[in-house]
């Protein structure tokens, strides 16, 4: 698998195009905004684009779905099926403004626990990781995780925020991801990429007894 990383919009959030290199297929996940840059991207690259993923519903990782939709009308846009709500509502954020958010299309799919999201080659499953919205998602394959706001290096996503669930998003963490070998590479919706390993030894918030709030 390949990965283009585009960091996009005020806010920093990671925006991963990643496609089979055989086929050419592929996905782009968390266009949160500069559509036409990540569309440039997808162009020049030659990806034949399949899905429009979204790790959650928050605005700053959905506002260029309705660009990217329009520029690749085939490709069908996902979201947990928990996260509609914040999707509909997204230009409703105070930072829908900072972002340039546009009001996203419709989901052709909404996905759920176990579902897989496959181009070319390539199968990724989603784990359904709620805490820092009741959607949130990773979509893991051998190796790699994309981990949206779930889990960061050194970090978690916060969970002060409306629809937010504290008591779910360190279980999400442990139940879910921790499971992965050690060398699984992550990759967060903001900042630098990690391990599973190297999260299990330096990550304070997945410690014992840490509290979030």
């Amino acid at each position: 698998m390949r990965i283009e990383t585009i960091v996009v919009g005020p806010l920093e959030v990671n925006c991963y195009i990643a496609w089979d290199p055989e086929t050419m297929e592929g996905i782009v996940v968390d266009p949160g905004a500069e559509g036409k840059r990540i569309e440039r991207v997808v162009e020049i690259t030659g990806v034949k684009l399949k899905y429009i993923v979204n790790t959650h519903g928050h605005v700053d990782h959905i506002g260029a779905n309705k660009d990217i939709k329009e520029a690749f009308p085939d490709a069908l846009l996902v979201i947990h099926e928990e996260d509609l709500k914040l999707l509909e509502n997204a230009l409703n954020s105070f930072i829908a403004p900072m972002v340039g958010a546009k009001a996203s299309p419709e989901p052709d799919q909404l996905l759920k626990e176990g579902d897989t999201i496959s181009f070319g080659g390539i199968t990724l499953e989603v784990l359904h990781t709620p805490g820092h919205t009741p959607g949130s998602i990773c979509l893991a394959t051998e190796g790699l995780i994309f981990t949206g706001d779930t889990l960061f290096a050194g970090s978690v996503g916060r969970v002060d925020l409306p629809y937010s669930e504290p008591d779910k998003l360190i279980p999400s963490i442990k139940n879910k991801l921790l499971k992965f070998p050690d060398d699984t590479v992550i990759l967060p919706g903001h900042g630098p990429s990690s391990t599973i390993g190297r999260e299990k030894r330096y990550n304070p918030f997945l410690r014992e007894g840490f509290l979030l709030l």
